[in-house]
């Protein structure tokens, strides 16, 4: 039993680090060159931000998988959330291709609106069936928000960025 759900823990923790993890190439490389050249907001915080905050939200993210996983994979309402769950980690990914890979705040925008809206929708799912995982949801939810006001601004500062490629 023990043995079981360290597995799900891991499984759960380290498959979310995997998604940041792979969208990282993405992001490194447009910082220095293409991202530099953006006018980005006073509230913009300092690039080396970005990577322990996100490293803490994923896994927060899997510890909250985690307890809705542990609560049975079974039943329908888990179905549910979890389809919420990876739906809006799938955007979560995306963003960063749409954003830093290709190079369009507008794309990344519309992807970012859609994400913060799964990952609303994911709290509640979660909420029925674990609190603790719904709230452990809480600080993404409030970053997304943040960086989804960040992508605003940095749109609205670069005209160049409502163009799609």
């Amino acid at each position: 039993m023990v043995v079981k759900k360290l597995s799900k823990f891991l499984i759960s923790t380290i498959g979310c680090e995997l998604v940041g993890i792979a969208a990282t190439p993405f992001t490194v490389s447009a910082i220095p060159t293409w991202y530099q050249t953006l006018q980005k907001p006073s509230f913009s915080p300092p690039n080396w931000v970005f990577g322990p905050a996100w490293t803490i939200l994923y896994f927060l993210m899997g510890v909250a998988v985690y307890l809705v996983w542990i609560k049975g994979l079974e039943k329908k309402a888990f179905k549910k959330a979890l389809s919420f769950f990876i739906a809006q980690l799938v955007f979560n990914f995306f963003w960063s291709i749409l954003f830093f890979g290709l190079h369009s705040p507008i794309l990344g925008l519309i992807d970012i609106l859609i994400l913060w809206t799964l990952i609303l929708i994911t709290i509640i799912k979660f909420y029925k069936i674990s609190k603790t995982a719904s709230y452990l949801l809480i600080p993404y939810i409030l970053w997304v928000t943040f960086a989804t006001i960040l992508n605003l601004s940095i749109v609205l500062l670069n005209p160049q960025a409502f163009s799609i490629p």
